[in-house]
This record gives C-alpha cells, sequence and structure tokens, in this order.
C-alpha cells in the first residue's frame, strides 16, 4: 500500500478502541500519534519520495491554503486599487480576508460535524476523499447538495479558466512573437498534466515552492514599483465611477475567496481538526504580499492601471520581472491543479473510477474536465474583469452565503448544538453570536458582493466583450514598440 491510501486507513480506522475511538482518531483527538508517524514513515522510513509526494501536516495545509489563496489575483489587485481608490482598496482587503478566514472556519466545523456522524454510524472513508457537497447532503439534504455541487464546480471551473488566461497573459510579457490565444493553446495542453497528481496529499513540494514564487513576484512588484517611482503626470482619480467601485471591490471579494478546496486540504490531513485557524493564519500572511504590491503600484501608476489589469504590463522588462513571469507561471500551473482536482473527484465519483488505484487510469478518466476550461479560457480571454464577474456571481454564494446559512441551519435546534462536534470558539462563545455573524455574512455579499457587484462586473464584462469580441486573440495587447519601451500604449476603448 502505498503512503498516500495509508493515510486514508489510519484516519478512521481504530478497531483496538472501537467506534468513539474510531471518531475520536479519525478528527485528530484523542488517542496517540499512530496515524501520523505510520503515513509519515510509509513502507520504507522517511524517503525522499515520502518527504515531497505525501503530505497532510498542519504545515502542509498551511501553505495549501496560502498558496492556492493568492496566484493570478496578485497581478490584478493593483488594477481594483485604481478602480477602488488606496483607502477603500486597502480596507476592503482586510474586510474581506477576515469574512473569508471567518466562512473558511465556518466550513471546517460543518466538515468536522459531518465526518462525525458519519463515522458514529460507521461509514469508512477509505479511499473516498469527502467534498463539499457530501457534507452539505450528509447535513442538510439533497437539495443543499445540488446547491454546493452546482456553485462549487462552477467557480473551480471557471477558476481554473482564469488561471488559464493568467498564464497566457503573463508569458506575452516574455514573448510576444505568439499572441495571447495560441499560448492559451500551448498552456492548455501543459495544464492537463495535473490530472496524474492523485490527491492533495501529493501537493506537499508544489504548495512549498507555490508560496515562495508568489512571495518573490509580490516583492519584486513592490521593489519595482518603488524603484520606479511616479510616472509623468500620474493621477489617482479612483473611486471614480460606481461600476469600476464595486468591479474592484468584487475582485478582492474574489482574492479571499479561495477556500472553495477547504474539505478536501482538511480531509488530506492527518489530523483535519486542526485546521480550525489555518486560514486566518494563511490569510495574515498573504496580506504581507498583496497589500505592499497593490499600494506601491496604484502609488506609482495611478489610473494608467485601469487600462492595464495585468501588474506586469507596467514594469519595465528585466531580468527581475522576466524571473517573476517565469515563477508566476509554475505557481499558475499548481493552483491550476488546486482547482481542478476537486473537480476531477467528483467526475470520477460520476463515472464510478473514484476508488481506483491506478494513476494512469484515473488521469485517462479525468482528461474530458480539461477541455471545456481550455475552450472558455480562449472564448472569454479578459484578464481582470473575468475575476470581478466569477466573484460576484459565484465566490459570493459558493464560499460565502451557503457556509454561513448550512451553518445556522445545522445547528438551529437545541439538541444540535447540545450534540455539536466543534462548539462555538473562545472568542465568540455564543451560538447566537454566531448566528449574528453569519446573517451580516449573508446580508452583505448578497446586497453589495452580489447585487452591486455583479451589477458592476456584469456591466464591465459585457463592455470587454463589445471592445474586443469573443475569441479575442490578444486581450490588451499594447502595439508594437520598439525593444525596451517600459510604459506600452493602452489598448484603444
Amino acid at each position: 500500500m502505498v503512503p498516500g491510501e495509508h493515510a486514508e486507513d489510519a484516519i478512521v480506522a481504530d478497531a483496538g478502541n472501537g467506534k468513539d475511538g474510531e471518531v475520536l482518531r479519525a478528527m485528530g483527538i484523542g488517542g496517540d500519534d499512530d496515524a501520523e508517524r505510520q503515513l509519515q514513515q510509509g513502507d520504507g522510513g522517511f524517503g525522499l519520495k515520502s518527504f515531497l509526494w505525501h503530505g497532510g501536516s498542519v504545515w502542509d495545509a498551511w501553505f495549501s491554503c496560502a498558496s492556492n489563496q493568492v496566484a493570478q489575483v496578485l497581478l490584478t489587485l493593483p488594477y481594483s486599487f485604481a478602480q477602488l481608490g488606496m483607502v477603500s482598496g486597502v480596507l476592503l482587503q482586510i474586510f474581506y480576508g477576515l469574512m473569508g478566514s471567518w466562512t473558511a472556519y465556518l466550513i471546517s466545523v460543518l466538515y468536522v460535524e459531518y465526518r462525525a456522524r458519519k463515522e458514529k454510524e460507521g461509514v469508512s472513508f477509505k479511499n473516498h476523499v469527502i467534498q463539499w457537497f457530501e457534507v452539505l447532503d450528509g447535513l442538510l439534504g439533497p437539495y443543499w447538495k445540488a446547491a454546493g455541487l452546482a456553485f462549487n464546480c462552477t467557480f473551480l471551473l471557471f477558476g481554473s479558466v482564469i488561471q488559464l488566461i493568467a498564464c497566457a497573459s503573463n508569458i506575452y510579457y516574455i514573448n510576444d512573437r505568439l499572441d495571447k490565444r495560441t499560448w492559451t493553446y500551448i498552456f492548455g495542453a501543459c495544464c492537463a498534466t495535473t490530472v496524474f497528481i492523485p490527491s492533495f496529499h501529493n501537493y506537499r513540494v508544489w504548495s512549498f515552492l507555490g508560496l515562495g514564487m508568489t512571495t518573490y513576484t509580490a516583492w519584486y512588484i513592490t521593489i519595482a514599483a518603488a524603484v520606479h517611482g511616479k510616472v509623468d503626470g500620474v493621477t489617482h482619480s479612483g473611486p471614480d465611477k460606481l461600476v469600476l467601485y464595486f468591479t474592484g471591490a468584487t475582485n478582492i471579494l474574489y482574492t479571499f475567496g479561495g477556500h472553495a478546496v477547504t474539505v478536501e486540504i482538511m480531509h488530506a490531513m492527518w489530523k483535519p481538526r486542526k485546521f480550525k485557524y489555518i486560514y486566518l493564519l494563511a490569510t495574515l500572511y498573504v496580506f504581507t504580499l498583496t497589500l505592499p504590491s497593490a499600494a506601491a503600484m496604484y502609488w506609482a501608476f495611478g489610473d494608467a492601471l485601469l487600462t492595464h489589469s495585468n501588474a506586469f504590463s507596467l514594469l519595465p522588462r528585466n531580468g527581475w520581472r522576466d524571473a517573476a513571469v517565469i515563477l508566476m507561471l509554475i505557481h499558475q500551473f499548481i493552483t491550476f491543479g488546486f482547482a481542478c482536482t476537486p473537480l476531477y473527484f467528483v467526475w470520477e465519483k460520476v463515472v464510478g473510477m473514484h476508488e481506483t488505484r491506478s494513476v494512469c487510469l484515473r488521469a485517462l478518466v479525468r482528461l474530458p474536465i480539461v477541455v471545456p476550461i481550455w475552450f472558455l479560457a480562449i472564448i472569454f480571454p479578459f484578464f481582470g474583469p473575468i475575476n470581478s464577474a466569477v466573484g460576484a456571481l459565484l465566490v459570493s454564494f459558493t464560499v460565502y452565503v451557503i457556509p454561513a446559512l448550512a451553518h445556522i441551519l445545522t445547528y438551529r435546534s437545541a439538541s444540535a448544538r447540545l450534540n455539536a462536534a466543534e462548539k462555538p470558539p473562545s472568542f465568540l462563545p455564543s451560538w447566537s453570536g454566531m448566528f449574528v455573524v453569519n446573517a451580516f455574512v449573508v446580508a452583505w455579499v448578497l446586497v453589495v458582493g452580489f447585487g452591486l457587484g455583479g451589477w458592476a462586473s456584469v456591466t464591465n464584462f459585457v463592455k470587454q466583450i463589445d471592445t474586443f469580441g469573443l475569441f479575442a486573440k490578444c486581450y490588451q495587447c499594447p502595439p508594437k514598440t520598439h525593444p525596451g519601451s517600459p510604459l506600452p500604449a493602452p489598448p484603444h476603448h
């Protein structure tokens, strides 16, 4: 048995301690650390393959959350600052970062509740990855399952599309001999290789490298913008129009709504109950990347960002920028895999191949998922505006509204609260307090995120279609200028 498979055995099995011991071991409380030690030792001690390939610790989960939370969106946040203005940009990042951490916490609580209930019933999850729609089904019934499945899968589909669009947008700033559409074809084929990564257990080294790459890119952008200084005649007019303001706000909502894969990351942990505050800690680190880089770019380039949704397009080309582009490309490949892996799991379950041991057979089954992603990236190559549209229409429900409502309904009865696997947190020890916060999240996101954000982002998205057309060959590509020109001319609107 390979270590990745052994992990699921160790998490759910405790034959010596009976059913109660099984539940405690599964949730990472009580008992000893045999499961973790067995996983780490695998079949032959602490080998290099096990160290690089088989993750499940708290640190693995932290790296996965931080790495997945900020990828290509790092390059569009300066664009959002130009739409929002400096003050709103900073405040909304902090606000949505904390709100996203809260709903990620709710998702983790509901996962623990679902798994505890199922394992008390003797259900085994050996070779089965629990997903968000299954949690909703087990706690609230088939209608919630359908809603969770529809929103989550659609969001992850377009999340993968966005990563593919970002790959083509970024590589163009190193090699513009090919247009962005052609680069999308090429990177679609490259990203299809993620079908060979079995599960989130196997993203250990990728998550670590991905976060390192993003960290380099964020600080390169910050330092490069500061060194470049303000461009001549720079203006900072944001917020100027309501459409732009709420478009920028929903891009930030999208930025901190990357926890659609929370359940899968938790399930890959040796002790899932330790996940509770990991997303918050990841968000705090992400703030050190997103706030300085976006603020520095907006300070240096101001309103020029309104027609340059990719921060790379305004920075002078040199070795440092090329390195950042290459590192972001690799990280976007990793993030593509993060977004696609839950879709692969769903598809495997639909066709009855989820418990198949053969990696090659599962990879072959997964390939059809990549095709519509590839196609949609070619139809809608609008790097930047598509983030806001996805944020308003999909992220708002997937990772904000549905988890908050699900938590209220799961614990609405006194008996459910009494027997809850997870009690309210120490910083908010009242069930009523939790419900009030949840109600605020639902109301805010429905009105501001989905309502006003949806109106603004769809209006802006339609404008991009009118300006550039579907299947745009080279979205926001500047006219060819002499080599070394630091500031490409903006596209005609």
